[in-house]
């Protein structure tokens, strides 16, 4: 594998990160709790209002109704009908090779409508061939993703999850979408945190900074700015070590 040199600015902000390889990796402080140990995944049902943030996993789904299958047919939406990638598809929903067991969907939806939402899958996840997307990416394995997306290896630890998928439904008004923003970026901090996560990974908007900025998050450029699908983008890493549940923010934001 292509080994990079150029060092990430701000990497010196996350000591608990190290690449997979014969370097070893450094724990991140308390325990990592196995899956079917997760306390919170069931219950990161954040509330504002009538918008509801709901964790949802191969282990929980049965107690949503269809709210799994609304949130593929939301991703086939954005990112098939109005992205226009060239991304599998069946009975309107989207998929692909990370939505496994392993994997995790946040979902923001109101009234049964789904506004928002976010896939978390472990880095150290695997089947068959696959990992996890930015990996396979510097593995070569995607067309669409070039192998220089990361400026050094990817990690693998149970301290770090990987957001993909992120999405705003465009039907979401102007007027509520930093609402759903902010909802969304939080359930997916907890629910990523809930999870023994430390630090979340992923490609986002190349102005992330800003971005992640306006909506109260920091985080710190892991690769190069690319444009992917003309998407102008950017790998980045996100800690979320001190997440809180959104209604924990809005119950110290009354007192």
């Amino acid at each position: 594998m292509k080994t990079f040199a150029k060092k990430a600015s701000g990497a010196a902000k996350l000591p608990h990160l190290a690449p997979q390889g014969n370097e070893k990796v450094v724990k991140s402080q308390g325990p990592f709790k196995p899956r079917s140990e997760y306390v919170n995944i069931d219950a990161i049902n954040a509330q504002s209002g009538r918008i509801t943030a709901t964790t949802i996993s191969v282990t929980n789904q049965h107690r949503f109704g269809e709210l799994y299958v609304d949130f593929l047919r939301a991703r086939k939406r954005v990112f098939i009908d109005h992205k226009h990638w060239d991304l599998p598809q069946t009975d309107g929903m989207e998929f692909d090779q990370y939505d496994t067991p392993q994997s995790s969907a946040v979902v923001v939806h109101e009234f049964g409508r789904v506004l928002a939402g976010v896939r978390l899958l472990p880095t150290t996840a695997y089947c068959g061939c696959y990992t996890y997307m930015l990996k396979d990416a510097q593995r070569g394995l995607l067309q669409d993703i070039p192998q220089s997306v990361l400026y050094e290896e990817a990690p693998v630890a149970p301290h770090v999850i990987e957001a993909t998928r992120l999405f705003i439904t465009p039907d979401v008004t102007a007027e509520r979408r930093m609402i759903v923003q902010m909802q969304l970026m939080q359930a997916m901090a907890s629910s990523a945190n809930a999870q023994g996560a430390k630090f979340v990974i992923g490609i986002v908007p190349a102005i992330f900074q800003r971005w992640m900025t306006r909506l109260g998050f920091s985080a710190v450029p892991m690769g190069p700015k690319l444009n992917i699908d003309g998407d102008n983008t950017q790998a980045a890493i996100m800690n979320v070590s001190s997440a809180v549940a959104w209604d924990q923010i809005k119950g110290a934001q009354a007192a």
